[in-house]
């Protein structure tokens, strides 16, 4: 898994596989899914991420 961070245009894109996309689908104004031909998950996209308290990423280490 990557995740990138866009700081100038506020995206954060989080690439789970290294598959062709197949197909991208929009799950509302700020969220887009890619897909591969086997219908696994590639990317997501998040628009206005930071904006809408998704970045930065805090990860809890005492979770597990």
């Amino acid at each position: 898994m990557k995740t990138i961070y866009h700081p100038d245009d506020d995206i954060l894109e989080i690439r789970i596989s290294d598959k062709p996309v197949s197909r991208e689908v929009s799950h509302g104004w700020n969220l887009n899914i890619s897909y591969a031909e086997d219908g696994s998950v590639v990317e997501i996209v998040l628009l206005e991420a930071r904006a809408q308290g998704l970045y930065p990423i805090i990860l809890d280490r005492q979770a597990a």
